[in-house]
C-alpha cells in the first residue's frame, strides 16, 4: 500500500517544488544561441507560437514568433516564462523505486521490469481491467493516440481515462448532441466581426490572455460584450453588461434569455423550422421561464436579463464563448446545450462573424479528446461501443473485435474502484490527481490503498510521491509531434532539446513497456511521424478526420484546421457553412434543459456558495508553474475572495487568515476582501496541493452524461482561523517559496538513500 514513506516536507526538500529565478545558464552567462526552434507554448489550449533559443542542447531563452497567425508574438506571463522549466533543478533524470526511506535511483531495466511484473501479477489475480491507466491532455496528438492504443492492446484494459474528464467532456458531449461534432464552430478570426459577444463562465483575461486580442478587435469595431460570471473578472469589468449569476444556476438564466428571444420574435424562424429538430418542444419547455422566474433562481435582476436578450436578439452577427464556469457542474451538459440553443435559435452560425466556441483549457485539450485516450472513445472521435467504429479501428490496428476492450470507467470512477479494491494497479502519465481531482481527501485514501502505482512525469508531482515506480519522462519541447489548438488548428511541436540525464521521451517509455508486455508487433514505429500517419488512417472517415493533414503541410501552412479528409482539402476553419450539422439527418438538434439544483447548495450549516478557478500566473495543478519564481512571486498561494458585505457580517477583515470548510474538508488561507464577487459566494483558486488544495472542498458528484465532477459549486462556511491553523498555514506558505539547492541531485541522495 502506498502511504508516504516520509513527511511531505522531506519530499519537497528532495524533489521540490523549488522555485528557480533564472535560466539554466543564469542571467549573466547566456551563451551564443545556436538555433531558434519554432514551436508552441506548452500551457493552455491557445497553443501560442513561440521560438525557443537553444545552445548546447539546452533551452536558454525565447523569442516571439510574430509570423504565427494566432498570437502574432503575443504571450501571457506563463508563456514568457515557460522555457525556464526545461532545465529546472527539479527535473527527474533517472528512474526511481520506492523504499521505506523515500526513493532510490534504479536502472531502466529494473524499473520497467518491475512495472511489467506488477501488471501481470495484478491482472492474473484480479482480471485485465484491474490495472487502469490515467493520462493527460498536455500530451501531443501522437502520444494521446499512442496512450489509447497502448492501454487497450498492451495493458489490455478497458479502464483508461484522462484529465480532460475535468476539462472538456461536458462541452464535448453538448457539442456532439447538438452539432454531431466536437469542436469550436469557428476560428478566432471570426470574433472581430461579431456585433455582440457573449462570454459565459470564462475568465478569458486570466485563463486565455492572448485570445483577448480578438475580443478587443471586436470592441474597437463597436461590438457589445455580455459576461456571465459570479465574479467580476477582468473581462467582466470591461463588459457592457455583467450578469452576476449565482453558482450553479446558468441553465435557468439561459432558459429565460431564450424565452425573451421567443416573446419578442428575435428568432430565425426559417432556420429553426428547416435546419433544426426539437424546436416546438424547446419553445414549450421555456414558456414559463420569465426573467422574474430566473431572477429568483439566479440572483440576476430581471431587467438585466431582458437587456442581455435584447442585445443578443437584435444583433446581426454574434459569437458565444463558454468554458469551465458553465461546464464543471452536475448539469454541465445541460448548461452547454442551453447556450447552444441561443445560437441556434437566432440562426447565427456558419458565416462570417457568426459563431460559437467552447474555449479549450489544457494545452492539447482539443486534440487530446479526439484520438482515443478517453474511456469511451476511439481515434477520430469514434464511439468505442459502435460496431462500425470498432471495425474501422480494428482494421487499422490489425486486431479482431474480441481483442479490443469495451468502454471502461471514467476518472472519478477509477478512483472509486481503487477504494473498493476492484482496481489494484494504476499507470499515471502527465496528470496530477492529488491536486486536480475532486474531494482530495478521498483521492489520498484511494492512493494509500492502491497496491501498485507507476507515474511517468518530468517533475515529482504530489501524486508521484505515492508511486512505487517513477519513470522520468519528457517535456513538450523534447519530442516531435503535433497538438490541436482550441480553434481546431493542428500545429507542429518540434523537439528543441533531448531529455536530461537518464530521462527518456514518453513515447520511448510506452513503446518499451509495450515490448516487454509482449506486444511489440503492434507498436513498430520508427519515429513519431509514423505514429501520426497511423493516427491519420485511424481518424479517416470519423468526424475528427485528419486524413489530409501531414507534418509537412502543417509546417508549410502554419497549421491546418480539421476536418481535412484528403491532402487536397483546404481544411475547415469554419464549420456549418452549408447549414448542415454532422448528424446523419444533417439537422442541428435542439434540446430542452429543465433547470435542476446543484448536487449541494447552501443551507443553515454551510450557508455560503463556494466556487473555484484559475489564476493568470499558474496552470492547472501547478506542477510546472509553482517552480518558476516570477510566477510564484505574483501568486504565491491561494486566497479566499469574499465580498465586503459578507466579510462584515462574519466579522472578518482583509488579509486575515480564514478557514474555509465544506462537508469534505477545510483549508486555511488569507482573505481577500473584494467587491468583484457576489455577496453570497467565495472563490479560491485550485493550483496548490495538500493542505492548501482547494479541491479538498469539492463535491464528487458527477454529470450523468459527461461524468464531469461538480468543481464549481459547493456549500461552505468561513470563519477566522484558529491559532494552530494560522501557524500551520504560514508554514505551508513558507514552504511554497523553497529555493532550489545548488546541488539538487546531492540533496535527493541524502534524503532518499
Amino acid at each position: 500500500m502506498a502511504r508516504l514513506s516520509l513527511p511531505i516536507a522531506d519530499y519537497v526538500r528532495a524533489y521540490g517544488p523549488h522555485i528557480s529565478d533564472s535560466p539554466v545558464r543564469g542571467w549573466d552567462h547566456k551563451p551564443t544561441v545556436e538555433k531558434l526552434v519554432k514551436t508552441h507554448c506548452c500551457f493552455c489550449g491557445m497553443q501560442c507560437g513561440i521560438q525557443l533559443q537553444v545552445a548546447g542542447n539546452q533551452v536558454v531563452g525565447f523569442e516571439p514568433w510574430e509570423e504565427f497567425p494566432f498570437n502574432e508574438g503575443r504571450l501571457c506571463p506563463k508563456g514568457v516564462k515557460r522555457y525556464m522549466q526545461t532545465h529546472h533543478p527539479d527535473r527527474l533524470t533517472s528512474p526511481l523505486i520506492r523504499t521505506e526511506a523515500g526513493f532510490r535511483e534504479a536502472s531502466w531495466d529494473e524499473a520497467l521490469d518491475l512495472v511489467v511484473r506488477k501488471v501481470r501479477e495484478i491482472q492474473a489475480k484480479q482480471g485485465k481491467n484491474a490495472f487502469a491507466m490515467m493520462s493527460g491532455v498536455s500530451l501531443s496528438n501522437e502520444k494521446s493516440y499512442l496512450v489509447g492504443k497502448f492501454a487497450r492492446l498492451a495493458l489490455n484494459t478497458a479502464n483508461l481515462d484522462y484529465n480532460g474528464r475535468f476539462c472538456m467532456v461536458s462541452a464535448g458531449a453538448g457539442n456532439k448532441k447538438a452539432f454531431g461534432i466536437d469542436r469550436t464552430a469557428n476560428s478566432w478570426s471570426d470574433l472581430p466581426e461579431a456585433e455582440v459577444i457573449l462570454v459565459a463562465g470564462s475568465n478569458v483575461s486570466e485563463c486565455f490572455p492572448t485570445l483577448m486580442h480578438y475580443i478587443w478587435q471586436a470592441r474597437d469595431r463597436g461590438a457589445r460584450l455580455i459576461v456571465v460570471d459570479p465574479r467580476i473578472t477582468p473581462i467582466g469589468r470591461t463588459a457592457d453588461l455583467h450578469l452576476a449569476v449565482r453558482p450553479g444556476t446558468d441553465s435557468a438564466l439561459n432558459q429565460a434569455l431564450l424565452a425573451e428571444l421567443i416573446v419578442h420574435g428575435w428568432i430565425d424562424e426559417t432556420f429553426v423550422r428547416t435546419r433544426c429538430s426539437g424546436w416546438d418542444e424547446l419553445v414549450a419547455s421555456v414558456a414559463t421561464c420569465t426573467p422574474e422566474w430566473a431572477e429568483a433562481i439566479t440572483g440576476v435582476p430581471a431587467d438585466q436579463i431582458r437587456s442581455a436578450a435584447r442585445m443578443w436578439g437584435q444583433a446581426k452577427t454574434s459569437f458565444l464563448l463558454h468554458a469551465r464556469g458553465v461546464e464543471q457542474h452536475t448539469k454541465g451538459v445541460d448548461n452547454v446545450l442551453s447556450l447552444i440553443n441561443l445560437v441556434l435559435a437566432t440562426g447565427r452560425l456558419g458565416r462570417k462573424g457568426c459563431g460559437y466556441g467552447t474555449i479549450t483549457g489544457q494545452g492539447n485539450g482539443q486534440g487530446g479528446r479526439e484520438h482515443g485516450h478517453k474511456c469511451d472513445q476511439l481515434p477520430g472521435n469514434r464511439d468505442i461501443e459502435n460496431p462500425v467504429h470498432r471495425a474501422h479501428v480494428c482494421k487499422v490496428w490489425g486486431i479482431t473485435d474480441e481483442e479490443l476492450p469495451h468502454k471502461g470507467k471514467t476518472a472519478v470512477e477509477i478512483f472509486e474502484d481503487i477504494h473498493e479494491g476492484a482496481i489494484g494497479g494504476l499507470l499515471n502519465i502527465c496528470c496530477n490527481p492529488m491536486v486536480s481531482h475532486p474531494d482530495l481527501n478521498y483521492v489520498r485514501a484511494a492512493l494509500e490503498r492502491l497496491p501498485f502505482l507507476c507515474v511517468i512525469d518530468f517533475f515529482m508531482s504530489e501524486t508521484a510521491r505515492y508511486a512505487d515506480v517513477v519513470l522520468p519522462g519528457s517535456l513538450q519541447e523534447e519530442e516531435e509531434g503535433t497538438t490541436t489548438t482550441a480553434e481546431a488548428r493542428v500545429v507542429r511541436i518540434r523537439a528543441a532539446v533531448s531529455p536530461p540525464g537518464e530521462a527518456r521521451t514518453d513515447t520511448w517509455i510506452l513503446l518499451e513497456l509495450a515490448r516487454r508486455l509482449g506486444r511489440a508487433d503492434k507498436f513498430t514505429y520508427a519515429d513519431n511521424q509514423e505514429i501520426f500517419n497511423e493516427l491519420r488512417r485511424a481518424s479517416s472517415g470519423g468526424t475528427t478526420d485528419y486524413t489530409g493533414i501531414t507534418w509537412e503541410r502543417v509546417e508549410r501552412e502554419m497549421g491546418v484546421f480539421w476536418p481535412c479528409p484528403s491532402e487536397g482539402h483546404p481544411g475547415t476553419p469554419r464549420l456549418f457553412e452549408d447549414q448542415r450539422s454532422y448528424h446523419p439527418d444533417g439537422l442541428f438538434h435542439l434540446h430542452t434543459t429543465a433547470y435542476r439544483p446543484s448536487a449541494e447548495v447552501p443551507d443553515a450549516e454551510y450557508p455560503i456558495y463556494w466556487t473555484s478557478g484559475r489564476s493568470v500566473f499558474h496552470y492547472l495543478s501547478g506542477t510546472q508553474t509553482r517552480r518558476i519564481k516570477f510566477l510564484v512571486d505574483k501568486a504565491p498561494g491561494p486566497l479566499c475572495e469574499m465580498h465586503p458585505e459578507l466579510a462584515t457580517r462574519l466579522g472578518l477583515v482583509d488579509r486575515q487568515l480564514v478557514t474555509v470548510e465544506t462537508r469534505r474538508g477545510a483549508l486555511t488561507v488569507p482573505l481577500a476582501v473584494v467587491e468583484s464577487i457576489r455577496p453570497d459566494t467565495v472563490f479560491v483558486p485550485y493550483h496548490w496541493p495538500e493542505a492548501l488544495a482547494a479541491n479538498q472542498l469539492t463535491v464528487r458528484a458527477l454529470d450523468p452524461v459527461s461524468k464531469m465532477p461538480e468543481f464549481k459549486v459547493a456549500a461552505c462556511r468561513v470563519r477566522a482561523a484558529t491559532a494552530d491553523e494560522a501557524t500551520r498555514a504560514r508554514a505551508l506558505f513558507a514552504e511554497l517559496r523553497l529555493e532550489a539547492p545548488e546541488d539538487a541531485a546531492r540533496t535527493r541522495r541524502q534524503v532518499a538513500p
